[in-house]
């Protein structure tokens, strides 16, 4: 038995070209009939990891980081908004959002794994800020998250105060960073390779062929 293909996306749950560059792979992992060949692992990378709890108005905060106008803005919003709705994801940007603090959300999807939930947590909380402007910080909307898939919400929560499980969520972050990841997303293939950013369908495509090519080769 072949196997399996290992990717790991490394990504955060406010990266709008994250879930863009997800929906791209996971098209092109249907279009090829591959479901059964792969596996996904979600890998922890923030943002904005000294974002304060109160987070950040969204346009102050991308004309802080990146020197972008609000013009500028608008017109990456426009771009996103349809790439989404080409992939059947809904960004609702609006004036009042914010950009938040994520480690305890990559605290949770890192407990979800355990469970096969990752992914269903991970697009519920990246629908959660995007589609519907809730705060992933708040936990509340963490709680409301993790019932939504199914997970133990109150296990799950215990986590944020456990001081093990963060230190265990910060080295793989320094991990990620340690092997050269500083922008996301970034898709990792049987840790020997990388693409970042959200590559076409079809750029995904010819790498997983590629791929089960040399595993037929071997």
């Amino acid at each position: 038995m072949k196997d399996k293909i290992k990717i790991d996306i490394v990504s955060d749950v406010v990266c709008p070209w994250c879930i863009i560059g997800y929906k791209r792979l996971e098209k092109a992992i249907i279009e090829m009939g591959i479901e059964d060949q792969v596996t996904i692992e979600w890998q922890p990378f923030e943002l904005n990891p000294y974002m304060p709890k109160e987070g950040q108005d969204l346009r102050e905060h991308i004309s802080e980081k990146y020197g972008s106008n609000e013009q500028q803005q608008d017109e990456s919003q426009q771009r996103m908004t349809q790439a989404g709705a080409e992939l059947d994801f809904a960004f609702n940007y609006n004036q009042e959002m914010r950009m938040v603090n994520t480690f305890e959300a990559h605290v949770l999807l890192d407990y979800a794994a355990q469970f096969g939930k990752q992914t269903e947590l991970n697009l519920a909380l990246i629908a959660f800020f995007f589609t519907d402007q809730k705060d992933v910080s708040n936990r509340e909307v963490l709680r409301e998250a993790m019932l939504k898939v199914g997970l133990n919400a109150d296990e799950g929560l215990s986590k944020l105060d456990d001081k093990t499980v963060e230190k265990d969520v910060r080295d793989k972050q320094q991990y990620w960073k340690d092997m050269g990841v500083n922008s996301v997303p970034t898709v990792v293939f049987n840790r020997k390779s990388a693409v970042t950013g959200a590559q076409p369908v079809d750029t995904f495509k010819n790498i997983l062929k590629e791929l089960l090519d040399s595993q037929t080769t071997v």
